[in-house]
């Protein structure tokens, strides 16, 4: 049975960091990625890595600030995020996929969902 399981989540001042982490079992996976779901607002794709090769996407809000990386050896999947700003509030999931992926394509193409971590960004 495939789980992914995030944690790190929580309430931190703008200019704050957190770290998410996924912790990934029961099955193999290409790519990994992580979403945010702001409240009243569609869930949207923040990072992509290819789980072999490293990092292949971040959206535009958080390149320079966000950092995806992973440990192959505990199937871990991180987010490290800095310099937070309240608009970065968002319920963040991680989510994986068997195949590759390395274009924008439908979110119904991630083959698995984390049950998703609770950021506030607040003062």
């Amino acid at each position: 049975q495939v789980q992914l399981v995030e944690s790190g989540g929580g309430l931190v001042q703008p200019g704050g960091s957190l770290r998410l982490s996924c912790a990934a079992s029961g099955g193999t996976f290409r790519t990994m990625a992580w979403f945010r779901q702001a409240p009243g607002k569609e869930r949207e794709l923040v990072a992509r890595l290819i789980w072999l090769s490293g990092p292949t996407y971040y959206t535009d809000s958080v390149e320079g600030r966000f950092t995806t990386s992973r440990d192959t050896d505990n199937n871990t999947l991180y987010l490290q995020m800095n310099s937070l700003k309240p608009e970065d509030t968002a319920v963040y999931y991680c989510a994986a996929a068997r195949r590759g992926i390395i274009t924008m394509v439908p979110q119904k193409d991630y083959d698995y969902w984390g049950q998703g971590t609770q950021v506030t960004v607040s003062s």
